[in-house]
């Protein structure tokens, strides 16, 4: 590709708002540009770098067997109402809804188990076809209300999806196992270095699953993990270990005044003891009537993922005050002894496992009064007793007894165990070998393309621009021409070239009218691996400078010596 031709242009301005490197380089270096919030369209050079990672992520995935398809982006309502998700909180308030013509409820799916399901409901008869491994790579709709970091956020994007169906939990777990590695290679072959980490299912159900992270200071998520033994998971799953009190007697309840006490940490200092021998409340609202009462160790924190997992995904938000008063508590001195909930009010009382046994300062419910040696289940009940706490930086890993860290990153892959959810709830099925109806087991395998591009560039820039790995650069040779377009060097230029592209070679030539400075700048911002110079000097010389786009040094070699030297260190096409 010529310089001159091409649709798209490097700029040397962006949006204030671009805080992100990979958000400034990829509208910088012409690779995207913003048709609305979250909605991008990709230029040339940047739809050139999807269609490499999509070539590899292919090759991976065709070599474990997998197949690949398409389905709709548009599907009718009727079968997310059959999954249970298109009135639920999560991904219910996301999800695109939209009417056709004839008045027909239709969704802009953000993910295809609903449709894949119906296929493999008309598709799989017998237990002899499982297990299946088939995929696509599609545009999907989210509707985020909070589009963000360019193309880490988006709310049109393009993802590749699996799905595996099987007829035992052991067939799915080797599919699991497959997918897991291929991801790993996946993730090698485009230069990341991510982290797989153990994560909550949320939305998609199932039993078990892993993100695969891309360490970063801006992350949205939290990652903890274990400075030891190789423990890591997203803080939404993450568990510790719990260092209890002794089992034993617990003293009577005393009533003792707390004036001014109305946080943990006031609480603590006025007594004298440590914020881990208190007992806090925190409480939610929910859709309907019902307020949760979460109670917790002083010292922890709620996870308000594992709250809602331990309430069957109920959608929560903090509680405003009109809703505690309605139930009875009062802000501050909240107590689980001696609650009242009625009809019109209830309220569930959740537990953390951090109290399940032992003496704690909580609330009394009356202003400036705390109740000492409140204990579990003698003083009051629970609804639930669950872990509900996020993992403290510094936490003993549940695993080997060492501190945990804490750090942020970005999610750029997911798989999902996800077993018969959605066979149960949309009748997909197949014939044992007895000749019987069993649902089938599925897994579930995500990888967010432009989200993954863009942390290839977090991973992969400098304060010139970006270094592309060679496998999936937009061209892997950078011609810059430092004559007129009929000058001799220019016509060296175009004629090394042509060569080039004769060799196998994906090459651009910047054969602009513009400085040799300017030239020079857009091809370290465009960051092809490798950027070969032709000038007056190397063209006297029947040479040409080589720089290699991640090495400072450059240097002039004969034009007879590059074939050899480009088949041993490039890529063909």
């Amino acid at each position: 590709m010529r310089m001159s031709r091409m649709f798209g242009q490097t700029l040397r301005e962006v949006p204030a708002d671009a805080s992100l490197a990979s958000h400034r380089l990829s509208l910088r270096a012409g690779l995207v540009r913003q048709t609305a919030a979250g909605i991008y369209s990709y230029l040339p050079l940047g739809w050139r770098v999807l269609r490499n990672i999509q070539c590899i992520i292919r090759q991976e995935l065709d070599a474990i067997g997998g197949q690949e398809l398409s389905m709709p982006l548009v599907q009718p309502a009727e079968l997310w109402r059959a999954s249970g998700r298109y009135d639920a909180p999560a991904p219910g308030a996301v999800l695109m809804r939209l009417t056709d013509r004839s008045g027909h409820d239709m969704v802009l799916a953000m993910t295809h188990e609903e449709a894949v399901t119906v296929l493999a409901r008309s598709e799989i008869r017998s237990y002899r076809q499982l297990p299946l491994l088939v995929y696509q790579i599609q545009i999907k709709y989210r509707d985020e209300a909070r589009a963000r970091g360019g193309l880490i956020r988006t709310r049109e994007f393009l993802m590749k999806d699996g799905y595996s169906f099987h007829a035992s939990v052991d067939s799915l777990e080797e599919t699991y196992r497959q997918v897991y590695v291929a991801y790993q290679r996946i993730m090698q072959r485009l230069g990341l270095d991510v982290l797989p980490v153990q994560a909550d299912s949320g939305m998609m159900g199932g039993s078990a699953s892993h993100e695969f992270m891309l360490l970063h200071p801006d992350g949205e998520d939290t990652l903890v993990a274990c400075t030891a033994c190789g423990y890591a998971a997203n803080a939404e799953h993450a568990t510790f270990g719990l260092d209890m009190p002794p089992e034993g007697e617990v003293p009577d309840i005393e009533r003792i005044a707390t004036p001014g006490t109305s946080t943990i940490a006031s609480l603590a200092e006025l007594l004298g003891i440590e914020t881990r021998e208190t007992a806090k409340a925190v409480f939610y609202g929910t859709s309907g009537p019902e307020l949760v009462f979460a109670v917790i160790r002083g010292d922890l924190e709620i996870n308000e993922s594992k709250l809602s997992n331990a309430l069957g995904g109920t959608a929560l938000h903090p509680a405003t005050p009109e809703e505690l008063a309605s139930a009875g508590m009062v802000a501050g001195y909240a107590s689980p002894v001696g609650i009242t909930p009625t009809p019109e009010h209830p309220v569930r009382v959740v537990l953390d496992e951090s109290l399940r046994h032992g003496g704690y300062v909580a609330g009394a419910n009356a202003v400036g009064y705390h109740l000492r040696n409140v204990s579990y289940p003698r003083d009051f009940a629970a609804d639930t007793v669950a872990d509900i706490a996020l993992a403290p930086e510094g936490g003993a890993c549940h695993q080997c007894g060492a501190p945990l860290r804490h750090s942020r990153g970005i999610e750029v892959g997911h798989v999902f165990k996800l077993g018969t959810k959605y066979a149960e709830t949309m009748g997909a099925s197949y014939s044992d070998q007895k000749g019987q109806a069993q649902p089938l087991l599925m897994g579930c395998y995500g990888i967010g393309l432009g989200r993954l591009l863009a942390c290839i560039i977090e991973q992969h820039h400098d304060e010139h621009g970006i270094c592309w790995p060679a496998s999936i650069a937009p061209y892997a040779i950078h011609i810059v021409s430092l004559g007129e377009p009929d000058s001799p060097v220019g016509e060296s230029a175009v004629a090394l070239y042509e060569h080039l592209l004769a060799a196998g070679h994906s090459v651009l030539l910047d054969d602009r009218d513009e400085r040799a400075g300017s030239k020079f700048a857009d091809a370290d911002l465009i960051g092809c691996p490798l950027r070969l110079t032709v000038s007056k000097r190397t063209h006297k010389a029947d040479a040409v400078e080589l720089k290699w786009r991640d090495q400072p040094d450059r240097q002039t070699i004969p034009l007879a010596q590059l074939d050899a030297l480009l088949a041993m260190e490039l890529p063909h096409d």
